[in-house]
């Protein structure tokens, strides 16, 4: 016969192993607060969530259930006890329909020193459609916020998220370590300004896969600084292209380098794949990038280096690109070109662009072969290159 202590001796061991080993916390926004009605303004909620699941040893869950919810800005700090949380969105997180409740704050959602946050499913409404019609007439409005951005983070997993509508930049990736994305989707109009879809800056082995990216801007930026990049498997199309740059804003500047882009279709685009750099001195380079894979439907520049980089052409600093780039590679691009010129290198007489490769490229323009521009580029073609290489 076992003696009943015993039995309590194994129901608190029970009770111990699976709370140490067990399922994590979960906080569930409705029960903090949160209303799915898209009219209570849930954002403590939220903030009450991200203090419970931060604050605690052990990995923990935050749950946005369906709904929408007004969320009015909103900044989760770090560091956390943990480096485990998750965060489950069914719902919807809503900006205020005003845009100058959020337009001057920079950030709508911002992530500060956190690590190991994984952010699955749910969609952002940026609301931005008021702000871009605001700027469109010229009217003076603020700068428009962004709609999410990682900043001083690591080890950050986003997967599944969409971002509609963002006043400007839909998500910005600043300063973080080990970033993977996947199956992000982006939507705005093709006319929405500085709507870039995911913007990279200051960080290393960021990973963005399997997206669909429609705005009205970049559809990826990669900004100074960056490294051990890897973009593969994306759709883009309205917008300005896959981006490095642009560069050289500042004399003192990090530079890029190894960058992979690859399988990527670009639909009725501004660009294609673009190095841009302005013309004034700087010590910013780019190297090591590799464009592999690439279909092109009626782009406009599918193929573009400019290092006179100037929008608008208002205000442009008439110098020299200091940006030195090198070590380019064009492999397996292939389509149609909405121009004559769908390859044009524009580099910098102070540093011209060195180390370009074009391996089997097929571009057209009306079902003839494209036209090449090349400016101070020197490197090689080989395979079956057309529109004929200027290197």
């Amino acid at each position: 016969m076992v003696h009943p202590m015993s039995f309590l001796v194994l129901a608190l061991l029970f009770i111990f192993f699976n709370s140490s080993l067990g399922s994590p916390l979960s906080y569930n926004v409705l029960n903090l607060g949160a209303r799915p009605d898209g009219k209570t303004d849930s954002t403590k909620a939220f903030l009450n969530a991200w203090a419970a699941a931060c604050g605690s040893e052990t990995p923990a869950t935050i749950y946005v259930p369906p709904g929408r919810f007004l969320i009015s800005t909103a900044a989760f700090r770090g560091p956390c006890k943990n480096s485990a949380i998750t965060i489950r969105i069914d719902g919807t997180l809503v900006a205020p329909s005003d845009y100058h409740v959020i337009g001057n704050v920079g950030n709508w959602l911002v992530f500060e020193s956190v690590d190991g946050v994984s952010v699955y499913g749910g969609t952002l409404d940026g609301q931005g459609a008021g702000l871009w019609t605001c700027k469109a007439a010229g009217n003076s409005c603020p700068g428009g916020a962004t709609s999410l951005e990682f900043t001083n983070s690591n080890n950050i997993v986003m997967d599944g998220l969409t971002s509609l509508n963002s006043q400007m930049f839909h998500i910005v990736i600043n300063s973080c370590q080990n970033v993977k994305m996947q199956g992000v989707k982006v939507s705005a109009s093709g006319n929405s300004p500085n709507t870039d879809g995911i913007h990279v800056q200051s960080s290393t082995g960021v990973t963005i896969l399997g997206s669909s990216i429609k705005t009205g801007d970049d559809c990826i930026s990669i900004g100074p600084g960056s490294s051990n990049l890897w973009i593969e498997n994306i759709a883009c199309g309205p917008g300005h292209g896959i981006s490095i740059g642009s560069l050289g804003k500042d004399l003192q500047e990090a530079g890029v380098q190894n960058v992979t882009v690859k399988t990527v279709t670009f639909t009725g685009t501004e660009n294609g794949v673009r190095i841009k750099a302005w013309g004034r001195p700087s010590d910013g380079f780019v190297k090591g990038v590799l464009f592999q894979h690439a279909t092109m439907v009626n782009v406009q520049n599918p193929i573009v280096i400019d290092q006179n980089y100037c929008p608008g052409n208002e205000g442009c600093p008439g110098q020299v690109s200091g940006v030195k780039i090198s070590d380019v590679t064009y492999q397996d691009i292939h389509g149609t070109s909405a121009t004559d010129v769908a390859v044009n290198f524009d580099c910098s007489s102070k540093n011209p662009c060195s180390g370009i490769k074009l391996e089997d490229v097929k571009l057209t323009y009306m079902n003839q072969p494209a036209q090449a521009s090349c400016v101070n580029a020197g490197g090689t073609a080989s395979g079956f290159v057309e529109p004929t290489s200027c290197l």
